[in-house]
């Protein structure tokens, strides 16, 4: 059986390893440049491997294709793959029918990062043996070949779900979903939503869907819907299914959540990661945990110890009274107002990079209270220009080192610079972690 791998950072490399491992004919094709590390990896295991081109010989006649989730289908080179017959799948469907593991799978626009990784904390302090997969933690196809576990918690994106066909989750999770990626689905709406909803293909009446009951969009299709799975939301508004039903929700400070006539009972305040989407995301976690049979007090010291989330509202460093925070995960509008929702001091807002068919609209309100300077960081800012500097004042810069030189300028003790682009970050960086990560780099020297 030949077996095509397409892309070669972390899914690929990993499906790669699975693929030899089953006994395939693997080969491995990468139009850009492949990392060290995984060359490294690929050598070591004797896969072959090309990068900088795709050499259509050596791909056309494969009996599956596992393809990396930043290749759309509309690529010629998938759609003529497809025209010949070969399977074209994703490396979570690829694992996922190689293990009989427990899936509890996570998506969303937004929330969807720190929910996967505080249910993994919650579960794996209660001393369960769980791996982290998807956009997150190492692959899962690796994880299944190498090192299993006999439960995953994956957090799993709409070009992962595009995907995926025969797998299925045994708790799927959506946060919320916004406008987001519409460039990939063709500017329609409803073909991103389609693609969420993914994550509820093939489940039976033994797992549990958890969904965001504030999300107006999530709400109307699941009363739409005919749905297989038990069904639990989350809210943190009054509107909330009626007494009895399976739901988590505030009352007053307290967080209440009610799965199969047991009830758990957390103050937000214990919750580690303060702010309401924070809480919004713990609520989906606890439900979760809460299914796979984890004791309430294990619950409870997990949401007590989890760390700070990495690029997501993640403080930097205090400099003269200033506060610097890294929020380079909001890569969408939706995340951004929640970024800006939970600030209480003056804002000095970074954002910029590739936009996704943004509209601002619905931050104007919120930057009108909260945003002194609004700093755009991209290669062209004429879009966020034009949104906000009847807002607030507006500074045009296109490079890290021009952005912090006028988060100097503009910022006095007691603000806050935020950066919190609401935009992809392939304009200026290679991924939003090589925008946080330099960010932080550039704020800690500064603080020196």
């Amino acid at each position: 059986m030949k077996l095509v791998i397409l892309g070669g950072k972390e899914s690929g490399t990993g499906a790669a390893l699975l693929g030899q491992k089953l006994g395939y004919d693997v080969f491995l094709s990468d139009k850009g440049v492949i990392e060290k590390t995984y060359k490294e990896e690929l050598n070591k295991a004797g896969i072959p491997f090309e990068e900088g081109q795709h050499t259509a010989e050596r791909i056309y006649g494969a009996d599956l294709v596992v393809k990396s989730p930043g290749i759309p289908d509309t690529v010629p080179l998938v759609a003529e793959l497809r025209n010949r017959g070969s399977e074209v799948i994703s490396e979570i469907e690829f694992a996922g029918r190689h293990t009989e593991a427990r899936m509890i799978c996570i998506t969303g626009s937004n929330g969807k990062t720190t929910t996967t990784l505080l249910t993994h904390h919650i579960l794996k302090q209660a001393g369960l043996d769980v791996g982290l997969a998807g956009n997150v933690g190492a692959s899962l196809a690796a994880q299944v070949a190498v090192e299993a576990h006999p439960v995953y918690v994956v957090e799993l994106s709409s070009f992962q779900l595009d995907g995926m066909f025969r797998f299925q989750a045994d708790i799927a999770v959506i946060t919320n979903i916004t406008p987001d990626h519409l460039d990939r689905y063709d500017h329609k709406f409803g073909n991103y939503v389609d693609s969420k909803f993914r994550i509820l293909q093939n489940m039976n009446d033994k797992g549990l869907f958890i969904y965001g009951w504030d999300c107006q969009v999530v709400r109307e299709r699941v009363e739409e819907a005919c749905l297989q799975p038990q069904v639990a939301a989350f809210t943190y508004t009054e509107n909330r299914p009626g007494e009895g039903e399976n739901y988590a929700g505030m009352e007053g400070d307290m967080v209440v959540v009610r799965l199969n006539a047991r009830e758990f009972r957390i103050n937000k305040n214990e919750i580690s990661i303060k702010g309401r989407h924070n809480v919004y995301n713990a609520m989906a976690a606890i439900l979760a945990c809460m299914q796979m049979g984890i004791g309430f007090e294990a619950i409870a010291e997990g949401l007590r110890s989890f760390p700070q989330v990495e690029h997501r509202l993640e403080t930097v460093a205090v400099i003269d009274g200033v506060t610097y925070i890294n929020d380079s995960k909001a890569t969408n509008v939706d995340s951004a107002w929640y970024a800006l929702d939970s600030m209480t001091t003056p804002v000095v807002w970074i954002a910029g990079g590739t936009d996704k068919g943004n509209d601002y609209s619905v931050l104007f309100d919120l930057v009108k209270a909260k945003v002194k300077v609004l700093i755009c960081m991209g290669a062209d800012n004429r879009k966020l220009i034009d949104n906000f500097s009847a807002i607030c004042p507006v500074v045009d810069t296109h490079s890290l080192e021009e952005t912090l030189a006028a988060a100097r300028n503009y910022a006095v003790s007691g603000d806050t610079v935020l950066l919190s682009p609401c935009c992809a970050s392939f304009d200026l960086f290679r991924n939003y972690e090589d925008r946080g990560d330099l960010f932080k780099e550039k704020v800690r020297q500064l603080a020196k």
